[in-house]
């Protein structure tokens, strides 16, 4: 028997690691483009997940957003058919008429189709082929565009997406291990253009960068950048504690938030209660950027007897009788308080960054 080769043993670790940490026994999808990232986790995932005790399915979206993308689906769907995989579904999705630019349209009808079949078949996880390069991309578009530590941690190993478990196996894993396990599979991977897109930021990232950093710093510069991730949400982990009972203890019996306990909390706590309260008001994440959370927090440090703040989706928060609290619309109009068109677009409106991104606070997600 042949030796199994480095690229390909690793990926399987990675994998057999990642499904240790599931329910016992319950079906896997693996999103898979065809890529070399996502090709190589589909393979590793058909070997390893039935000597686990699991059973493995493959799940890969058309956006139609490219000549042959049908063609390419159905191309990828054959190819796991072969190699043994369970379950194969090919998921057509329609990008156009959702908010946001092409690359967030095209990444929310992906990530909405994917949970559906996930739903669906009962899974337990969807694993994704995100490896540390993309991690590292992640770290360095978080610092482009400004973001908190929640930004830095990058890309989360495990988190929830509308109720399944997304599994990012590959977070340690190299580009050029994923590439070189394809090789020695015998695997031809696509090659989407939009990953050499120069439109798109992380394509940018990807092409002019981190190719300049590895020649001025070294190649463990990736491995820097995706660690750099691994500590931020160890920290964020404990800070998010923190604001949780901070939160607890700042609620007034008859709504609101007590300004007296928030006063007294340390900033990166105080804003992270802040963030968290106003995505209970019903602020979307995504639009939630860092100068709605500063005017919230400036009716807490910075009072003066002004007005309230203004959230994403018409929302206004108002500080009276040492409370924040939420102001109905109506509220507002019989007070005569009319925010005018150009108020409410920069109350509402998304932060500046770099394009191609999400909420600089939150995970930018490929």
């Amino acid at each position: 028997m042949a030796p199994l080769a480095p690229p390909v043993a690793a990926i399987r670790l990675a994998v057999r690691r990642a499904l240790a940490d599931l329910p016992a026994y319950g079906p896997v999808l693996v999103a898979c483009s065809g890529g070399a990232d996502s090709l190589a986790l589909a393979a590793a995932a058909a070997f390893v997940a039935p000597r686990a005790g699991h059973t493995a399915g493959l799940v890969t979206v058309d956006h139609g957003l490219q000549a042959g993308s049908a063609g390419r689906a159905e191309a990828v769907a054959r190819w796991a058919q072969r190699a043994g995989l369970a379950s194969v579904d090919v998921v057509r999705v329609d990008v156009a008429g959702r908010p946001g630019g092409p690359e967030a349209a095209a990444r929310e009808a992906r990530y909405q189709a994917l949970t559906e079949v996930a739903g669906r078949h009962g899974a337990v996880a969807l694993l994704t082929g995100h490896t540390r390069d993309d991690q590292a991309e992640t770290v360095l578009l978080a610092l482009a565009r400004g973001a908190g530590p929640r930004g830095l941690a990058g890309m989360p190993t495990r988190r929830d997406l509308n109720g399944v478990p997304l599994v990012r196996p590959l977070l340690e894993i190299s580009r050029g291990q994923t590439r070189a396990a394809c090789v020695a599979l015998g695997l031809t991977p696509w090659q989407d253009p939009h990953n050499s897109d120069p439109a798109y930021a992380r394509s940018r990232i990807r092409a002019d960068v981190l190719p300049v950093l590895v020649q001025a710093l070294g190649p463990g510069v990736l491995d820097n950048l995706a660690r750099t991730a691994r500590l931020a949400a160890a920290d964020n982990l404990a800070l998010d504690e923190l604001a949780d009972a901070a939160l607890a203890a700042a609620r007034h019996p008859e709504g609101g938030l007590l300004v007296e306990s928030l006063a007294n909390l340390p900033a990166a706590v105080r804003t992270r209660v802040l963030r968290a309260w106003a995505h209970e008001l019903g602020a979307a994440p995504a639009a939630l950027s860092h100068r709605h959370v500063t005017a919230l927090d400036t009716l807490v440090t910075g009072w003066r007897g002004q007005g309230p703040a203004y959230l994403p989706g018409g929302l206004r928060v108002r500080r009276s009788a040492g409370r924040l609290l939420a102001v109905p619309a109506e509220d507002e109009e019989c007070a005569g308080g009319a925010v005018s068109a150009g108020r409410r677009a920069v109350a509402e409106g998304a932060a500046v960054g770099v394009r191609g991104g999400a909420d600089p606070a939150g995970e930018v997600v490929p």
